[in-house]
């Protein structure tokens, strides 16, 4: 998509919709060549052109484009222009002011304790302050305006769960999708473990020994010997060591190996990851059902949402009303906009990305060469900046400390069921927290 391009070498996801709703972290730097002024107004807010200015230039910096010829070469090659690019980034922050002067129409704040509890997770990544200040520094953030981004991620995600219904998806929908992910979920494989300091291997052998011989059950020892009990609901070792299904959740590799080698009621030898020492045990596998075809050929026949266990339902009914969620939150926004008092200004000359397109031509084979027909019409996508709702969640769970799972869409968090890695930056619970 055209209004992509410019933000994925560095936040992977589209411009306007990764600095609002996206909830990714878009960095800016001081540049030279600015000239004051107003890029555009919202509602009576004055954008400043500086800090539209900032931001391009910090975006150039990151994608290693501070020269002239490589920026105009590859604005050229994606089909776009200087103006096209500043309108976009304007976009990106009058969506941002719409989403702070909604957010406080509808009484929605921030406390700053949340913020801190993240700043210090993401710190606590760090040895030390030193290194902290120099990760701030290469991702051009100071520590407040990586504060400030922390705040508007958290405030955009509120913003969005506001619109969260009680309502339930239908029979009919909850079939439909069933049937949909049966063969994502087919050879589903449940799980426990229980887990060892990874000095403590004789301990280990030990318990190991005793359940294969039938002196001790795999969920009792669970509960007397598990070091996942550390997380706030008690962790999988009050649940006998069950860490639910691999298909909803993300497993550390050396989990993942061990546990596919497993048949249902077979248990693992000892298993080392970064977390411990492992003993795994396969307590299920879902087989969904098939029908033969003339040809002999089986497919995935689900007739009624009772044919799939419990959580994948569970999920996928997550995963339904985070999607009703997300598209009353783009039309809540789609509305708001249209009704907002924003006013863009002209751009004004002198600016450090207004490079001359005319002496840049698109290269073959790339966006920019086959943008438009024959006749003149764009076959791109168009201008994507209305994306907003789609991408309501995503990296923000990242940035409140929430992991992902679901069906297919991983709309359904719950990091106490994880006993493996996240990518989650901010909450990197290990094996122990499952």
């Amino acid at each position: 998509m055209k209004t992509a391009n410019i933000m994925k070498a560095v936040c992977v996801a589209g411009l306007a919709a990764t600095c609002v709703w996206g909830l990714a972290a878009c960095s800016s730097a001081n540049a030279n060549g600015l000239t004051g002024g107003v890029a555009a107004t919202v509602n009576g807010t004055e954008i400043p052109e500086d800090d539209v200015t900032n931001m391009i230039q910090g975006i150039r910096s990151q994608m290693g484009m501070d020269g002239e010829d490589e920026w105009g070469q590859w604005l050229a090659d994606n089909a776009m222009t200087p103006e096209s690019v500043r309108e976009q980034m304007i976009d990106s922050f009058v969506q941002q002011e719409l989403i702070k002067q909604g957010a406080k129409e509808k009484n929605i704040s921030v406390d700053s304790s949340e913020i801190d509890s993240i700043v210090n997770t993401m710190k606590a990544n760090y040895d030390g302050d030193d290194k902290w200040s120099a990760a701030l520094e290469q991702a051009n953030f100071t520590e407040e305006s990586y504060r400030e981004n922390i705040e508007n991620q958290l405030l955009q995600k509120k913003l969005t769960e506001s619109f969260a219904s009680d309502e339930e998806p239908s029979q009919e929908d909850l079939l439909q999708y069933a049937q949909m992910y049966a063969s994502a979920y087919d050879g589903a494989k449940r799980s426990s473990h229980i887990l060892f300091d990874s000095g403590d291997e004789a301990t280990a052998q030990s318990v190991l020994d005793q359940i294969n011989s039938g002196e001790l059950d795999f969920a009792e020892a669970a509960k007397q010997y598990s070091k996942d009990n550390d997380n706030g609901n008690g962790g999988s070792a009050a649940k006998g060591g069950d860490v639910g299904w691999d298909k909803l959740n993300s497993f550390v590799t050396e989990y993942t190996d061990a546990l596919n080698g497993l048949e249902k009621d077979q248990v693992s030898g000892l298993v080392t990851s970064q977390y411990g020492i492992h003993i795994i045990k396969c307590t299920d596998v879902f087989n969904a059902p098939k029908a033969a075809g003339e040809d002999g050929t089986e497919t995935v026949t689900i007739t009624s949402t009772d044919q799939i266990p419990s959580e994948f339902l569970d999920s996928i009914k997550a995963s339904l009303k985070q999607q009703k969620q997300n598209e009353a939150a783009q039309t809540w926004f789609s509305e708001y906009k249209e009704s907002a008092d924003i006013v863009i200004n002209p751009m004004p000359e002198g600016l450090p990305y207004a490079v001359d397109m005319s002496k840049y031509t698109p290269a073959e084979g790339s966006t920019g060469a086959t943008q438009n027909n024959s006749d003149g019409t764009d076959t791109g996508d168009g201008d994507t900046a209305n994306n907003a709702g789609d991408n309501a969640e995503g990296s923000g769970d990242a940035a409140s400390g929430e992991n992902t799972e679901g069906s297919g869409d991983n709309a359904n968090a719950n990091a106490s069921d994880q006993p493996a890695e996240s990518g989650d930056a901010a909450n990197q619970q290990p094996a122990e927290a499952a």
